[in-house]
């Protein structure tokens, strides 16, 4: 009886510590030299040609299963001296962001911001923005993003899916969304 009850313990011990490393388990590692920055990206994903992709977007990763679940990470131009902060709070950037998005008759889309929170790495500041976005065919997608400021240039790292799938990759996208740093 006792080894029973030992051997269900050493089971439910095991079980919850390999949920607890799922999220990072399932991560690969990205790291651009070049670019300054690097971030875990979910197994299975691959990289896409962004060569005719839109000015700034450096990078774009979807699932290969999943194809329309993808990262990427754009780059741009921010006035010299410029921090995150002097941009504005995470609300304001959040904000500035969906109304860009909202206001652009070439963009067929609409986003709602949900979160904008912020967090401290090594010196560095970054704003977590989370948005629900709807396309012209009434389709939902789920977008969360983290954005810093390096070296005179605002990087985005953003992660998009379908809403109906946003339950199920929630924490390996917020997880990879953490592990995005600049330097």
């Amino acid at each position: 009886m006792l080894r029973a009850i030992v051997a269900i313990l050493v089971l439910i011990l095991n079980l919850s510590l390999s949920s607890c490393a799922t999220n990072v388990g399932n991560l690969q590692s990205y790291v651009s030299p070049g670019a300054g920055y690097q971030f875990l990206y979910p197994n299975g994903w691959i990289p896409v040609d962004v060569k005719n992709a839109t000015q700034g977007v450096d990078l774009v990763y979807r699932d290969l299963i999943e194809r329309s679940e993808n990262l990427s990470v754009i780059i741009s131009d921010v006035p010299d001296g410029k921090t995150l902060s002097d941009i504005g709070t995470p609300s304001d950037v959040g904000y500035r962001f969906f109304q860009t998005v909202n206001n652009d008759p070439n963009v067929n889309r609409t986003a709602e911001l949900i979160r904008a929170d912020s967090r401290e790495e090594n010196g560095k500041t970054y704003y977590i923005l989370e948005y629900q976005v709807k396309l012209p065919d009434n389709t939902e997608r789920h977008d969360i993003a983290s954005v810093a400021v390096s070296r005179g240039k605002l990087y985005t790292f953003n992660l998009s899916t379908p809403e109906q799938r946003w339950n199920k990759v929630k924490d390996t996208f917020e997880t990879a969304v953490n592990s995005f740093s600049v330097y």
